[in-house]
């Protein structure tokens, strides 16, 4: 099974995310499929860049989101372009 989840990198102390797609038995940051987004919480607001596009595409072939990535979907909605 495919999940949608975060990887972390970064140094000791200021860790960064990158968003995943993986199969769920590999280890937190072992080589992902693709990477969908990527999340800064040390930023101030947070930074947070996803593509919606390609998480609905992995989430329509039967990915599942954790919960930190549903909840930054749902705090950081799809802007619709002018």
């Amino acid at each position: 099974m495919l999940m949608i989840r975060l990887a972390r990198f970064g140094a000791k102390k200021k860790p960064f995310y990158r968003v995943v797609v993986i199969d769920k038995e590999r280890a937190r940051d072992s080589k992902a499929i693709e990477v969908v987004g990527q999340y800064n919480p040390l930023t101030e607001p947070a930074t947070v860049k996803l593509q919606h596009d390609r998480i609905t595409h992995w989430t329509k072939n039967g990915a599942q989101l954790s919960d930190t990535v549903a909840r930054l979907l749902k705090n950081n909605p799809v802007v619709a372009a002018a």
